[in-house]
């Protein structure tokens, strides 16, 4: 007799919890469930597909090659799920409700602030939920259904989203205090030549840019000096490891003018820089809400950071 038991949207979610977590206890925890429970219809959607999915021992729960490809299906599901739901409430209240935005660490603290007490000012039933990560983690997230949206640097390598251009933010060349190069009127491209270059680890966006330039010019970028955030490479930079590029708002949040660590030099002006954009699944059903997102973030770039970025059409 075929088996026409269904797995349920519990299950699929509390496997796609466990998946993450990869520990019982955790995944129990952030679903808000004993630990016996949600083994329990781990136990059942296995019974339910005829598939082994979890590998158990005491270094705590690992998927089989199985149990991988069924939670790429899981992950599909849910998502279509969740933007159903979403879809069905902005019919219903317009922008309001619960987002999950994801950004990248190098633009967010810097930009989201102005960006959040714009949205709590015209929406108040709004509510935003932002988790940072690398750009290549934040779109397998928002393929995976746990972004709505991401706010990050393109180009975003992917036929699956829609992707609105918002704003260029150039890139400040960043030496020691110390350094040659320090109180140079104009850095040229030769000036670079053989220089230490650090950068970002290649999960983020900035490193294949940085990367790019640095071969243009004949220097040298470091590879085993990849920092994990901003703030590391501006204090690998001040004691003298190598030069960097580092994004316009960051600077103008984080370098002050007098007595910062570092020195700011002039550098390829009005030609260096990233761009910036907000992207979405094209099956999301909220093109319209994430498109009023964007049309936000593109009025507080220009009305608060005028002088620093420059808009996208």
């Amino acid at each position: 007799m075929t088996n026409t038991r269904m797995p349920t949207l519990r299950q699929l979610q509390y496997f796609a919890a466990l998946a993450e977590a990869k520990h019982y206890r955790k995944a129990a925890e952030t679903v808000g469930v004993s630990q016996p429970s949600l083994s329990l219809q781990i136990s059942n959607l296995e019974d339910i597909l005829g598939l082994s999915l979890v590998e158990r021992g005491r270094a705590g729960a690992v998927l089989t090659p199985t149990g991988r490809d069924v939670l790429e299906r899981a992950n599909s599901v849910l998502a279509e799920v969740n933007d159903l739901v979403t879809t069905s409430r902005q019919l219903t209240e317009g922008l309001s409700g619960t987002f999950r935005l994801g950004t990248s660490p190098t633009l967010g603290p810097y930009l989201l602030p102005s960006v959040v007490k714009t949205l709590h000012t015209k929406y108040p039933a709004l509510r935003l939920f932002i988790r940072d990560g690398a750009p290549q983690d934040l779109l397998q997230d928002l393929l995976a259904g746990r972004h709505d949206m991401i706010l990050t640097q393109l180009p975003v390598q992917s036929s699956d989203v829609v992707v609105v251009r918002l704003f260029r933010e150039p890139l400040r060349l960043v030496v020691a205090r110390d350094h040659r190069l320090a109180g140079a009127g104009q850095v040229t491209d030769a000036d670079l030549k053989g220089e230490s270059v650090l950068g970002l680890s290649p999960r983020f966006t900035l490193h294949m840019q940085i990367a790019e330039m640095t071969r243009q010019v004949g220097a040298r970028l470091l590879q085993d000096y990849e920092g994990t955030s901003l703030d590391a490479i501006r204090q690998m930079v001040a004691m003298g490891v190598g030069v960097s590029f580092l994004p316009a708002l960051y600077v103008a949040s984080e370098v002050p003018e007098r007595e910062s660590d570092v020195a700011i030099v002039p550098f390829r002006p009005g030609r260096l820089s990233r761009t910036m954009g907000l992207v979405w699944r094209k099956t999301s059903g909220s093109s319209s809400s994430f498109a009023e997102f964007a049309s936000i973030i593109r009025d507080v770039a220009r009305d608060n950071f005028s002088g620093l970025v420059q808009m996208e059409s």
